[in-house]
């Protein structure tokens, strides 16, 4: 059951560069979140990028790069162990929204206009969920980053990716080597209301 499925999703961070499905498996499955996540409009914004093998260990790379140039060298060494850790997974995948979809809607529905960029982030946090929950289903780690917009040019040359993708999330992925650490829930009573 699907709330069953929800509830293994967790933000895991040790990750081995072992998977549980095979590339072809993992692909059906990301293409299948992208195809069926809803999306305002029916856009279908939303692109992904599966890195595996040598790409993900460039992506990786990227950003322990541009981080460098970022962050003084003597505050560098958590931040490369963090990127090391990234790079030890399976593979990454990357979340974009094709800007000129969203454009396009903005100029079709200008009454709506400001409303379609924030639209387009629920449909790609919706894909990036379906992915998640998925590959926790998978008996898979996961865990969502956000090196954008500091990653973006390079990954996009680096991967020959349209101009107008934008990146929104970064998900390394791969079997967890140890669990997800403890999580504090709030009360739900107060989150969530029923009025009748």
């Amino acid at each position: 059951m699907i709330l069953e499925s929800l509830t293994k999703r967790r933000s895991c961070y040790a990750l081995s560069n072992k998977s549980t499905l095979s590339d072809e498996q993992l692909t059906e499955l990301v293409k299948t979140a992208v195809k069926h996540a809803p999306s305002a409009f029916n856009s279908q914004s939303t692109r992904a990028v599966l890195l595996l093998g040598a790409s993900h260990r460039a992506l990786w790379e990227i950003a322990r790069e541009a981080l460098r140039r970022i962050i003084p060298a003597d505050k560098f060494a958590p931040t490369e162990e963090k990127i090391k850790a990234f790079a030890a997974a399976y593979g990454t995948i990357l979340y974009f929204e094709d800007w000129t979809d969203v454009e396009a809607l903005q100029a079709q529905y200008p009454a709506y206009k400001d409303n379609f960029p924030t639209w387009a982030y629920q449909a790609n946090a919706m894909a990036e969920f379906i992915v998640w929950t998925a590959l926790a289903e998978a008996g898979m780690g996961a865990s969502l980053q956000h090196y954008n917009p500091l990653i973006d040019e390079e990954v996009k040359a680096r991967f020959h990716l349209p101009a107008a993708w934008k990146l929104v999330a970064q998900m390394p992925f791969g079997v967890a080597v140890a669990p997800a650490g403890e999580k504090s829930l709030l009360p739900i009573d107060g989150r969530v209301l029923v009025k009748k």
